[in-house]
């Protein structure tokens, strides 16, 4: 296979639901090792929502945000154990999208793909935008613009380049960003014990200021919707692996280690968080400062706010960075599979260079719509990516239920990971999934959201049957 081909077999005919088909990915170059899929696993979910978005969530749920943020990491570590099981057995760069034509149909993948592909997009543009604002206040002589120009090129640049250079860049920002959080809890809990000079808070903060739950399960269910959202990202680990050195083995182990970190991450710096400040506090709301960055301020620790700022301007330039490789994987791989332009699928270097420049320039795209359509345009993009990795999620679940059964009848010695208490615990996921759906269409905020997001699956998932149906004529 010349190395212009298309991806790879394992990406380019999975339709035919074989378990027992080789699994080859050498189209793309194995660049990645196992500490740059680490700590893709941990740095790809720790963005600028958790460190900023989440004061929101908090001055909705209260101290309840503890128990909003255990429910999602629980169904999130569903998800992944399942995607985990079926990216150990059939490692692919089209991850979940492979594994939903394998098991549903071509018509599956191209609706996962390609959702996913715009979801990462337009994640680019809105994280471009965060790190221009927070650039454009240190250097105000430089326009907004201009600064997410300069990012797009850099991530370009480094997307289109060897993938070992993609899986450096992410290993170092993350490890800054799981850094700075092992070192706010630390902090956080020197804190609850007075050990920093300050009063111990007790309770207080807990079950003062109108209890654990304030606002009633309305303000827990805001919370619970916020933190479903903020746990998007981990799918990238799956897409990476088919580029590892050992892609069975790494996939592996990074999921299994990933899943607890990441609930300690979150679900851990929420409680350091409502434990030492007030939910109310309108400082965690304060869209230049998030719950961390109020939470120091609140334990009078000098420089916090400078030193959290470039860790959130960090965590925004990573997630921009892992999004483009995502996004122009998951479209290499859709090509690859005759679900887009062949073109677009083309590999130079051992990587999807077009697909990279596409996904970058739709991003860049996005960026301008939001200066030139902000109140139309910009918005329906918004409003349309709002459910779609719930989307995702229900086709990884889907997936897993039936190929697992297939694994277990015709190739059991793939099941390197094994997802827990099959099946229940899968059918457990897709009833939590279904919640969170009608949670969203009860709730004003977000019910617009399903609806635009609902409206984008139904029209690929037309366009991919009636691609299917074309197919099968011919």
């Amino acid at each position: 296979m010349s190395r212009t081909s298309t991806q790879s077999s394992a990406d380019a005919q999975p339709s035919a639901g074989r378990p027992d088909q080789p699994v080859d990915t050498s189209s793309l170059s194995p660049g990645l090792k196992q500490r740059h899929l680490s700590m893709i696993a941990l740095g790809g979910v720790i963005g600028a929502g958790l460190f900023v978005g989440s004061g929101t969530a908090i001055a909705a749920a209260g101290p309840s945000i503890v128990l909003a943020y255990a429910i999602s990491g629980a169904l999130v570590m569903l998800v992944m154990r399942m995607l985990g099981e079926m990216a150990a057995a059939y490692p692919a760069s089209g991850s979940f999208s492979v594994h939903s034509e394998r098991a549903i149909g071509p018509w599956a993948g191209f609706t996962a793909g390609w959702a996913f592909w715009f979801l990462l997009c337009v994640a680019v543009g809105l994280e471009g935008i965060g790190a221009a604002q927070i650039a454009h206040s240190w250097v105000p002589g430089v326009p907004e613009w201009l600064w997410v120009a300069l990012f797009m090129l850099v991530f370009t640049g480094t997307n289109v380049s060897a993938v070992k250079n993609f899986g450096e860049f992410e290993f170092w920002f993350a490890t800054l960003k799981v850094v700075a959080i092992v070192a706010f809890l630390v902090i956080g809990v020197l804190a609850l014990f007075g050990l920093l000079g300050n009063d111990a808070p007790g309770t207080e903060n807990l079950t003062g200021h109108g209890g654990f739950m304030p606002n009633g399960t309305e303000g827990l269910i805001a919370g619970l919707l916020a933190s479903v959202f903020a746990y998007g990202g981990l799918e990238t680990v799956t897409i990476a692996a088919a580029e590892s050195e050992h892609p069975v083995q790494g996939v592996a182990k990074a999921v299994r280690t990933a899943m607890w970190r990441i609930a300690l991450f979150y679900v851990g710096s929420m409680a350091v968080v409502v434990a030492l400040i007030p939910w109310s506090d309108k400082a965690l709301v304060d869209p230049d400062k998030g719950s961390y960055v109020a939470t120091l301020e609140h334990l009078d620790l000098p420089a916090a706010g400078v030193i959290m700022k470039i860790v959130v301007f960090v965590a925004l330039l990573s997630a921009m960075n892992a999004n483009i490789y995502g996004a122009s994987r998951m479209a290499g791989s859709l090509v690859a599979r005759g679900q887009g332009p062949k073109v677009i699928g083309r590999i130079h270097g051992g990587v999807p260079r077009i697909a990279v420049l596409l996904s970058a320039v739709f991003g860049f795209v996005c960026v301008l719509l939001s200066y030139w359509r902000p109140d139309d345009i910009f918005q329906w993009l918004l409003k349309t990516i709002g459910a779609i990795i719930l989307v995702v999620w229900f086709f990884i679940a889907v997936s897993q239920l039936i190929l697992r059964r297939r694994l277990e009848r015709e190739a059991p010695e793939r099941l390197v990971v094994k997802m827990w208490a099959y099946p229940y615990l899968t059918w457990v996921a897709l009833a939590g999934m279904a919640v969170v759906f009608v949670l969203m269409a009860r709730e004003e905020g977000t019910r617009e959201q399903l609806y635009y997001a609902g409206g984008l699956t139904v029209i690929l998932a037309v366009v991919g049957y009636a691609r299917q149906k074309l197919a099968e004529r011919k």
